[in-house]
């Protein structure tokens, strides 16, 4: 555990009250990453009443919500996070959240926070993921291109996650706009980088 998340948890109660708060909380994590969410979001119901004002616990329970697909839940939380933190680490799945919920005025308006607040790639490349999400839902697939196509059209030497889910979406939306050639051009980067993501594959042989 984090430092600074087991200090946030000592201020909680009897040293006791604290050892079961952070074994909780331990044990929650373990499922999350074993992607058992249901069995993290049981641990996780009991900890946020028990520490609602502990970051690391509302992030957590956020993610868990998220993953279920329990969109309004997952947002309350994620948002107390963001509050409690100052934090914009989880703005792009709150995006996320506001866009399966129909609201994206919202996910624009976050998207836009996350550009004024100078976060690190890996977080801004997540909000634009969702940001031409949003736009494709709304059938605007060319400013959704042009919005990726900056970042997304380049080839790496080196790609890294961020730089393959980017391909990903941005091939999808050519493809849905008619432009078959250069999807097929980055479902092809997107392959070579990394054979097992999503059914690229199976979209490169469908291009074809």
């Amino acid at each position: 555990m984090r430092p600074a998340v087991a200090a946030e948890l000592r201020d909680l109660g009897t040293p006791r009250q604290v050892a079961r708060l952070e074994s909780g909380l331990a044990e929650a994590t373990r499922a999350y990453e074993r992607d058992r969410y249901r069995e993290a979001l049981a641990l996780l119901r009991e900890l946020a009443r028990a520490a609602p004002a502990v970051p690391a616990v509302r992030e957590l329970h956020g993610l868990a919500l998220y993953r279920l697909g329990r969109w309004s839940q997952a947002l309350r939380e994620l948002s107390a996070f963001a509050e409690l933190t100052g934090s914009f680490d989880q703005h792009p799945v709150i995006a996320d959240c506001e866009r399966a919920l129909g609201r994206h005025d919202r996910v624009e308006l976050v998207f836009a926070e996350l550009r004024r607040a100078g976060v690190a790639s890996d977080v801004l490349a997540e909000g634009r993921l969702v940001m031409a999400g949003s736009l494709a839902d709304r059938g605007r697939l060319a400013e959704a291109i042009a919005l990726l196509e900056p970042a997304a059209g380049r080839r790496v030497r080196r790609p890294l996650g961020r730089h393959v889910r980017q391909w990903y979406a941005l091939g999808d939306l050519y493809e849905r706009s008619g432009d078959l050639p250069r999807a097929r051009e980055l479902f092809r980067r997107v392959v070579e980088a990394d054979a097992e993501l999503s059914d690229a594959a199976e979209r490169l042989a469908g291009l074809r």
